[in-house]
Protein backbone atom coordinates (compact mmCIF):
# COMPACT_ATOMS: atom_id res chain seq x y z
CA UNK A 1 0.00 0.00 0.00
CA UNK A 2 1.32 3.26 -0.71
CA UNK A 3 1.64 6.42 1.71
CA UNK A 4 -0.65 8.43 -0.48
CA UNK A 5 -3.22 5.43 -0.22
CA UNK A 6 -3.28 5.81 3.57
CA UNK A 7 -3.10 9.64 3.49
CA UNK A 8 -6.42 9.95 1.43
CA UNK A 9 -8.07 6.84 3.68
CA UNK A 10 -7.31 8.83 6.80
CA UNK A 11 -8.69 11.93 5.09
CA UNK A 12 -11.60 10.68 3.77
CA UNK A 13 -12.14 9.21 7.47
CA UNK A 14 -11.77 12.69 9.58
CA UNK A 15 -13.74 14.02 7.27
CA UNK A 16 -16.48 12.19 7.44
CA UNK A 17 -16.17 12.08 10.99
CA UNK A 18 -16.24 15.37 11.18
CA UNK A 19 -19.12 15.81 8.86
CA UNK A 20 -21.14 13.20 11.00
CA UNK A 21 -20.38 15.56 14.06
CA UNK A 22 -21.39 18.97 12.80
CA UNK A 23 -24.85 17.47 11.84
CA UNK A 24 -25.83 18.17 15.38
CA UNK A 25 -27.22 21.35 16.40
CA UNK A 26 -28.75 21.82 12.89
CA UNK A 27 -32.19 23.63 12.36
CA UNK A 28 -34.94 21.02 11.99
CA UNK A 29 -37.27 20.67 9.54
CA UNK A 30 -38.40 17.88 6.65
CA UNK A 31 -35.99 15.61 5.03
CA UNK A 32 -37.20 14.59 1.47
CA UNK A 33 -34.64 11.99 1.70
CA UNK A 34 -36.17 9.92 3.37
CA UNK A 35 -37.78 9.04 0.75
CA UNK A 36 -35.22 7.13 -0.73
CA UNK A 37 -34.39 4.94 1.90
CA UNK A 38 -34.00 2.32 -0.68
CA UNK A 39 -31.68 4.24 -2.59
CA UNK A 40 -29.25 4.00 0.99
CA UNK A 41 -29.75 0.43 0.92
CA UNK A 42 -28.36 -0.43 -2.77
CA UNK A 43 -25.77 2.60 -1.81
CA UNK A 44 -24.58 0.43 1.35
CA UNK A 45 -24.54 -3.23 -0.34
CA UNK A 46 -22.82 -2.01 -3.55
CA UNK A 47 -19.93 -0.45 -1.54
CA UNK A 48 -19.55 -3.48 0.56
CA UNK A 49 -19.72 -5.47 -2.65
CA UNK A 50 -16.83 -3.18 -3.95
CA UNK A 51 -14.64 -3.25 -0.83
CA UNK A 52 -15.10 -7.26 -0.50
CA UNK A 53 -13.81 -7.60 -4.33
CA UNK A 54 -11.33 -4.81 -3.42
CA UNK A 55 -12.11 -2.66 -6.22
CA UNK A 56 -10.60 0.76 -4.68
CA UNK A 57 -7.21 -1.03 -4.22
CA UNK A 58 -5.71 -0.60 -7.83
CA UNK A 59 -3.29 2.25 -8.46
CA UNK A 60 -3.30 4.79 -11.37
CA UNK A 61 0.77 4.52 -11.08
CA UNK A 62 3.51 5.58 -9.72
CA UNK A 63 3.49 8.69 -11.08
CA UNK A 64 4.28 10.91 -7.96
CA UNK A 65 3.31 13.95 -10.05
CA UNK A 66 -0.03 12.47 -10.62
CA UNK A 67 -0.14 11.31 -6.73
CA UNK A 68 0.64 14.60 -6.01
CA UNK A 69 -1.99 16.69 -8.22
CA UNK A 70 -4.83 13.51 -7.20
CA UNK A 71 -3.78 15.05 -3.67
CA UNK A 72 -4.53 18.52 -3.79
CA UNK A 73 -8.03 17.90 -6.18
CA UNK A 74 -8.74 16.01 -2.74
CA UNK A 75 -7.45 18.22 -0.24
CA UNK A 76 -9.22 21.80 -1.75
CA UNK A 77 -12.33 19.16 -3.09
CA UNK A 78 -12.59 18.29 0.74
CA UNK A 79 -11.80 22.18 2.10
CA UNK A 80 -14.36 23.87 -0.80
CA UNK A 81 -16.66 21.41 1.30
CA UNK A 82 -15.98 22.14 4.51
CA UNK A 83 -15.93 26.05 3.80
CA UNK A 84 -19.45 25.42 2.70
CA UNK A 85 -20.65 23.53 5.59
CA UNK A 86 -18.81 25.97 8.00
CA UNK A 87 -20.78 28.71 5.95
CA UNK A 88 -23.92 27.76 6.14
CA UNK A 89 -24.13 27.01 10.05
CA UNK A 90 -27.81 25.92 11.52
CA UNK A 91 -28.80 25.84 7.72
CA UNK A 92 -26.84 22.51 6.80
CA UNK A 93 -28.93 19.92 6.53
CA UNK A 94 -28.84 16.59 4.22
CA UNK A 95 -29.36 16.23 0.49
CA UNK A 96 -33.28 17.88 -0.47
CA UNK A 97 -33.90 18.64 3.47
CA UNK A 98 -36.39 21.92 4.03
CA UNK A 99 -35.77 23.43 6.84
CA UNK A 100 -37.97 25.39 9.45
CA UNK A 101 -37.05 29.29 9.40
CA UNK A 102 -34.64 28.72 6.39
CA UNK A 103 -32.14 31.23 5.38
CA UNK A 104 -30.94 32.12 1.81
CA UNK A 105 -27.35 32.03 1.83
CA UNK A 106 -25.20 33.38 -1.29
CA UNK A 107 -22.03 34.47 0.29
CA UNK A 108 -18.50 32.96 1.05
CA UNK A 109 -18.17 29.79 -1.38
CA UNK A 110 -21.82 30.20 -2.22
CA UNK A 111 -21.13 33.57 -3.98
CA UNK A 112 -19.60 31.59 -6.99
CA UNK A 113 -21.29 28.40 -6.51
CA UNK A 114 -25.07 27.35 -5.16
CA UNK A 115 -23.84 24.16 -4.49
CA UNK A 116 -20.53 24.11 -3.26
CA UNK A 117 -20.55 21.17 -0.73
CA UNK A 118 -21.89 18.90 -4.15
CA UNK A 119 -18.91 20.44 -5.68
CA UNK A 120 -16.12 19.92 -2.91
CA UNK A 121 -17.43 16.21 -2.78
CA UNK A 122 -17.46 15.58 -6.66
CA UNK A 123 -13.83 17.43 -6.25
CA UNK A 124 -12.30 15.27 -3.75
CA UNK A 125 -13.55 12.06 -5.76
CA UNK A 126 -12.14 12.96 -8.78
CA UNK A 127 -8.72 13.98 -6.59
CA UNK A 128 -8.62 10.40 -5.28
CA UNK A 129 -9.56 8.98 -8.63
CA UNK A 130 -6.24 10.23 -10.21
CA UNK A 131 -3.98 10.01 -6.77
CA UNK A 132 -5.44 6.36 -5.78
CA UNK A 133 -7.60 4.37 -8.40
CA UNK A 134 -9.72 5.48 -11.27
CA UNK A 135 -12.31 3.64 -9.55
CA UNK A 136 -13.04 6.47 -8.06
CA UNK A 137 -14.39 8.41 -10.85
CA UNK A 138 -17.24 5.48 -11.01
CA UNK A 139 -18.62 7.14 -7.51
CA UNK A 140 -18.30 10.38 -9.03
CA UNK A 141 -19.82 10.36 -11.51
CA UNK A 142 -22.64 7.82 -9.66
CA UNK A 143 -22.35 11.05 -6.62
CA UNK A 144 -22.27 13.25 -9.47
CA UNK A 145 -25.49 12.41 -10.72
CA UNK A 146 -27.30 12.42 -7.59
CA UNK A 147 -25.72 15.56 -6.81
CA UNK A 148 -27.06 17.37 -9.80
CA UNK A 149 -30.37 15.96 -9.28
CA UNK A 150 -30.50 17.11 -5.63
CA UNK A 151 -29.58 20.30 -6.29
CA UNK A 152 -32.32 20.33 -9.36
CA UNK A 153 -34.84 19.59 -6.48
CA UNK A 154 -33.58 21.79 -4.02
CA UNK A 155 -33.56 24.73 -6.65
CA UNK A 156 -37.29 24.09 -6.77
CA UNK A 157 -38.28 24.44 -3.47
CA UNK A 158 -35.76 27.93 -3.22
CA UNK A 159 -37.32 29.32 -5.85
CA UNK A 160 -40.61 28.37 -3.97
CA UNK A 161 -39.42 29.78 -0.75
CA UNK A 162 -37.63 32.83 -1.87
CA UNK A 163 -39.33 33.68 -4.86
CA UNK A 164 -38.33 37.82 -4.51
CA UNK A 165 -34.55 36.89 -4.22
CA UNK A 166 -33.48 33.60 -5.58
CA UNK A 167 -34.23 33.67 -9.09
CA UNK A 168 -31.65 36.82 -9.13
CA UNK A 169 -29.06 34.61 -7.21
CA UNK A 170 -29.78 31.71 -9.61
CA UNK A 171 -28.94 33.82 -12.29
CA UNK A 172 -25.95 35.30 -10.87
CA UNK A 173 -23.89 31.93 -9.77
CA UNK A 174 -23.47 28.68 -11.26
CA UNK A 175 -24.95 25.69 -10.17
CA UNK A 176 -21.62 23.44 -9.45
CA UNK A 177 -18.51 24.75 -11.69
CA UNK A 178 -18.22 28.55 -11.22
CA UNK A 179 -18.42 30.43 -14.33
CA UNK A 180 -18.96 27.33 -16.33
CA UNK A 181 -21.46 25.44 -15.03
Amino acid sequence: MRSIDVVIGIGWLLFWAYWLAAAFGMKSGRNRWRHFAGARLVTVVVVVALLRVKAFRGHVGHDAWLAGIGLGLFVAGLALAIWARLHLGRNWGTPMSEKDEPELVTSGPYRWIRNPIYSGLILAMIGTAVAVTLTWLVVAVVAGGFFGYSAVVEQRYLAARFPDSYPAYRNSTKMLVPFVF
